[in-house]
């Protein structure tokens, strides 16, 4: 009775420790977000564990009255529940710890792959163990008899749950602040679990194993599960204070589009606005014909689709619209503002009544600024940065406020008696080479003065060394709403930076192919008229001093090889005509400006060699109508003369009649 009196105890401890998670979340997994997933997947522990209690329990209630013969089938039934609940509780505890990671890398598929595979042969070898008593037996007496194979069966548990403290403990070790002590939680629960496993085995007939499950459960609910819990109120009670600045402030999951309202104004209450609901963007849709004025409503359904919203916020950290909401029958502008949270899983949507703004703007039109502290908003939303430095202007002393990733919060990193100082003593070490220079001139405190004193905000784009690696960074300056401090925000814009890199590259490579002929690979007509147009430029502002010359080109025969081998041979025709010009004029660009007709541009070494390579081309052509083969192709040029030429169609049409003056003897 003693024995089964500890597992009463702790299944009753672990029912109540647990009832608001169990009541709240319950067990389905089936369409539930990530975060609550987490919760569902603890609670199949807690079940796991209930149920090893209540097995433990029951045995040793049962075990003191083993000599009655009707007992024995009951008492050995709840031996084969004990070790097998001792199974699903390592299970459900490793599928917990891999859905809190949220990772679906190769360790945790090993962890569940591993855990599976344990639990798998572990019933089979309890299936096995009514034939083959290598784990367990009763005696004569119905006494329990402890075999080698549960022994082995303890201590592979064992081992696995040292691989999950191990495992733990690293990933703790690169984590900081609250997660790494909560890491740590799990590391040191599946420690207890393993470390009361080796107890169980010298003291078969002590719940030890039971111990360890509370304690572990204990540790998990202390640390973890409420330790989260109370984060997520302090983030409300927080974003409840920030509400006294908005209208209203809602908190929407991207994947889910649940959401959480904030709002104190009665104004907007008024509307009758929810709480919280299950999908933000359908029942705003949904109310909008109620609140929205008549003439603004089509405009705002344009705002409220999910996959619309989230390109919208694509390369920035925010945008806004307004409209005007009906308020107690009247309408009055609001302002919304939609951001992406740092961690990327959620979007904070702010609602600003500016009605009062605008008519006060209108009033005093543009001699007076708003009395609007733009600077309280911007800096409720400073968490857009990684960190933030607050500077004094007068003595250069600064707080660093680093971001908090999981809710975005603003958290005190460091404090130092001299920004500037410091910012010099670290730029050789952490910024790129290239960008030093710059850097230093930046983060200059006089600099810094002097370009405030004409510009609202003083920023900087920069590479930092990360991991050896050159990564974009960006830093901006501004002055508090006093203008006694500097509020420095520095974040990372290394994917926005490579990503508008990439996208000039493309649209510079789609500009060079639009000019491109496709058949042959030299400039197509679209580029020789550019060229055109910029040589006349040149000529009319008296610009170009250079002289160059023009090759026209007319291949003869294309027709006849069209018409007798097929347009295949055609094209290859023509690609051997560009080889030939390509060939004899190497440093000069050559155009398709039709279909067999060329124009080669000299300027350079192949203007002052025209007349040499000129030859060559004639001569090579000559070499072809004597053997019979190859291209037949007609040429003229005509260079360039400042004195009389006014248009650049002059110089072509001189060399496009030597060309027709060549064709002829060709074919004569």
């Amino acid at each position: 009775m003693i024995y089964s009196m500890v597992p009463a105890s702790l299944l009753i401890i672990n029912l109540i420790l647990n009832r608001e998670s169990l009541k709240d979340f319950g067990f389905r997994e089936k369409g539930q977000t990530e975060k609550r997933l987490v919760t569902v997947r603890y609670n199949h522990f807690v079940l796991a564990a209930s149920c090893y209690f209540f097995v433990d329990m029951s045995w040793g209630i049962l075990y003191e009255h083993r000599e009655v013969p009707g007992l024995f089938p009951i008492i050995y039934s709840l031996t084969v529940l004990y070790f097998m609940f001792m199974l699903v509780t390592m299970l459900t505890w490793t599928r917990y710890i891999v859905a809190y990671l949220d990772k679906s890398g190769r360790s945790s598929n090993a962890l569940l792959y591993g855990v599976w595979t344990m639990v798998a042969i572990g019933l089979l070898c309890l299936l096995f163990n009514c034939f083959f008593h290598f784990i367990f037996y009763y005696n004569d007496a119905h006494e329990y008899i402890g075999e080698s194979g549960r022994y082995l069966a303890f201590l592979l548990q064992i081992a696995f749950y040292t691989v999950i403290t191990a495992y733990m403990l690293t990933v703790a070790h690169k984590s900081t602040g609250r997660q790494k002590v909560r890491y740590e939680a799990v590391a040191v629960t599946s420690l207890v679990l393993g470390g009361f496993l080796i107890l169980q085995i010298l003291y078969a007939f002590l719940p030890f194993y039971a111990i360890g499950l509370m304690i572990g459960i204990s540790l998990a609910h202390s640390f973890v599960q409420s330790g989260e819990k109370q984060e997520k109120e302090i983030h409300d009670r927080i974003a409840s204070a920030m509400a006294e600045d908005y209208e209203a402030i809602f908190y929407i999951e991207i994947e889910s589009s649940e959401y959480q309202l904030f709002a104190k104004s009665q104004k907007y209450m008024s509307i009758n606005a929810t709480a919280e609901g299950k999908d933000f963007f359908r029942e705003v849709l949904d109310s909008i014909d109620e609140c929205v004025y008549p003439e603004d409503r089509e405009y705002a359904k344009s705002f409220y689709e999910k996959e619309k919203m989230l390109k919208s916020l694509e390369g920035k950290r925010s945008f806004s619209f307004k409209y005007r909401v009906m308020i107690k029958g009247k309408p009055r502008f609001f302002l919304f503002t939609v951001m992406r949270e740092s961690n990327n899983q959620y979007l904070i949507f702010y609602e600003k009544d500016i009605e009062d703004e605008l008519n006060a703007e209108k009033a005093q039109k543009e001699n007076q600024k708003k009395t609007i502290t733009f600077s309280q908003i911007a800096e409720s939303l400073a968490s857009n940065y990684d960190e933030v430095y607050y500077v004094d202007i007068v003595d250069s002393s600064y707080v660093c406020y680093q971001v908090n990733n999981l809710y975005g919060q603003l958290e005190i990193n460091k404090t130092g008696e001299d920004f500037y100082k410091e910012c010099i003593l670290n730029v050789p070490q952490a910024i790129y080479r290239l960008d030093r220079e710059a850097v230093m001139d930046f983060v200059n405190r006089d600099n810094m003065i002097s370009a405030l004193e004409n510009h609202r905000i003083y920023s900087i784009t920069y590479r930092i060394l990360s991991s050896g690696r050159p990564k974009y960074t960006r830093m901006t300056v501004r002055k508090s709403s006093d203008g006694t401090h500097f509020i420095i925000g520095v974040e990372n814009v290394d994917d926005e930076v490579r990503k508008e890199k990439q996208h000039l590259k493309e649209l510079k490579t789609e500009k060079e192919l639009a000019r491109r002929d496709e058949l042959t690979g030299v400039k197509n007509k679209t580029a020789y008229r550019e060229l055109e147009e910029t040589l006349q430029g040149n000529m009319d502002t008296g610009m170009d001093y250079l002289t160059f010359a023009l090759v026209v080109c007319d291949t003869n025969n294309l027709k006849q090889v069209n018409d007798t081998h097929g347009h295949a041979a055609g094209d290859e025709y023509i690609k051997e005509s560009v080889r030939l010009l390509c060939d004899i004029f190497v440093h000069s660009p050559v155009f398709r400006v039709g279909g067999d007709e060329f124009v080669v541009f000299l300027r350079g070494n192949d203007y002052t060699s025209r007349h040499e390579l000129m030859e060559k081309l004639r001569n090579r052509v000559r070499e072809n109508v004597k053997d019979g083969e190859g291209v037949i192709m007609a040429a003229g040029m005509s260079e360039y003369r400042p004195e009389t030429d006014s248009f650049v169609s002059e110089v072509f049409e001189r060399a496009d009649k030597e060309m027709y003056e060549n064709k002829q003897s060709l074919k004569s």
